[in-house]
């Protein structure tokens, strides 16, 4: 098999796939391939320490990572695409599938050129209108017709699309009908309080949850209670572990989900199925088609997707997957949109807590980004792709690595051994 469309980790850091590991054969795809140990991308910045704390234990560079948080106050931020009515209030307690903003965008526009259907000159069409402009048609409505001769012989145009009659033109001869208007209603997607009203645009929604974010995932926002389909956090999402009383639900897997159970789910009817990994391959059977590096989330598949730790055979983290677990049928709010480039936009997970206060961080955690001694994080490049442990130990001196460059590393205790790698090889998980 082509090794070009084989299953690899994703190759990312703090979310945005590396320059050098993204090869576009043409403009709709994307082929993923692993890195050289020791390599960094251009969107890796790692701000190291000044001299006067490089001897310092708890010297920290900025590493970006993803958030696994079992307690957290999170905003979701809920806007019209274009000025419309906002539907609540600040102080308002709302539901996930609460409509808390609603506009109408305007219908398509048909143009039908009489002049040409009636065979007479554009001049002639506003005197053969059996409508005037503004008014509504229907189809089949006699929307013009000619005078012809003697009152014989007449040409009548009956309309083909329904709508209003937005212009007539005795210059063209058209005549243009907008369809009915589209409503957009935006829902809350947070169980939890409006904080803020975006005058005419929409409202800030703020509420305490279980937080995750996944790497990379498809379609849109999704609603349902949590169910565990894996019973660990290593173990295959196979078609066999998809049940029919998942339908409507978040469907958590552990390691690699097969395309096979991404169909079985949206057979039964789930809202999103979420795991550790997944193949490049079935991703592309399952769309039905490549796809391009650009943001992702409106995908029409039936179910959002989404992966937690990359491409290929990984496991979800454990902390991950005992999250998940801990809050199996609590509703959670799902949203595949990604964006791997400038502005990264992460697929996430929100699980509502019922009744309980977020949890102040720590100190030493309060700076968001803080690598130190004693955080943990994720290998983000080969031979250790994928394994997550706990910052051991930050050497201020530069190292040789393989490539036979230098770098700054940081030592990882994972599973009881100590693993030295470039500082840019890792994220943070943030906690």
């Amino acid at each position: 098999m082509d090794e070009s469309i084989g299953p690899r980790p994703l190759q990312r850091s703090g979310g945005a796939l590396h320059e050098e590991a993204v090869s576009v054969c043409n403009p709709f795809t994307l082929t993923l391939s692993p890195a050289k140990p020791g390599e960094r991308g251009p969107d890796s910045p790692t701000l190291d320490p000044q001299p006067s704390t490089l001897n310092s234990p708890m010297a920290r560079s900025y590493t970006p990572g993803l958030k696994v948080r079992r307690r957290t106050r999170h905003r979701a931020k809920r806007l019209l695409p274009i000025a419309g009515e906002v539907r609540v209030k600040v102080g308002d307690r709302v539901e996930p599938r609460q409509v808390v903003a609603e506009t109408f965008m305007p219908g398509d526009v048909t143009p039908i050129n009489l002049a040409n259907h009636l065979s007479v000159s554009p001049a002639d069409v506003p005197g053969c209108m059996l409508k005037a402009q503004g008014d509504r048609v229907e189809v089949g409505d006699a929307l013009a017709r000619t005078k012809g001769i003697f009152g014989m012989f007449q040409s009548e145009y009956a309309a083909k699309v329904a709508g209003t009659i937005e212009t007539i033109s005795g210059v063209t001869g058209q005549v243009l009908v907008r369809g009915a208007p589209t409503p957009v209603r935006v829902l809350a997607y947070l169980a939890g309080e409006v904080v803020e009203i975006v005058e005419g645009q929409g409202c800030v929604v703020e509420a305490d949850v279980a937080y995750v974010q996944g790497i990379f995932g498809i379609g849109g926002e999704a609603y349902g209670p949590i169910r565990m389909a894996c019973a660990s956090h290593d173990e295959e999402l196979v078609p066999d572990l998809i049940k029919p009383n998942m339908q409507g639900a978040v469907v958590v897997g552990g390691a690699r989900m097969t395309g096979d159970a991404i169909r079985r789910a949206i057979e039964v009817g789930a809202a999103a199925i979420v795991s550790g990994g997944m193949d490049d391959q079935d991703l592309r059977d399952i769309l039905g088609y490549d796809l391009g590096v650009a943001v992702t989330g409106s995908e029409r598949i039936g179910a959002s997707v989404i992966v937690t730790e990359g491409f290929g055979e990984i496991a979800m983290a454990q902390k991950t997957f005992d999250l998940f677990a801990a809050h199996e049928g609590d509703a959670a709010s799902v949203n595949g949109a990604t964006q791997i480039r400038a502005g990264v936009m992460r697929p996430e997970v929100a699980i509502g807590l019922k009744g309980e206060a977020a949890r102040e961080e720590p100190e030493s955690r309060a700076i968001e980004g803080g690598l130190a001694v004693g955080r943990l994080v994720r290998i983000i490049r080969d031979p250790h792709f994928g394994q997550i442990g706990q910052v051991a130990a930050l050497p201020s001196d530069l190292r040789t690595l393989e490539s036979e460059s230098k770098a700054r590393v940081l030592e990882v205790e994972v599973d009881s051994r100590r693993i030295t790698v470039p500082r840019a090889n890792v994220e943070l998980i943030e906690e």
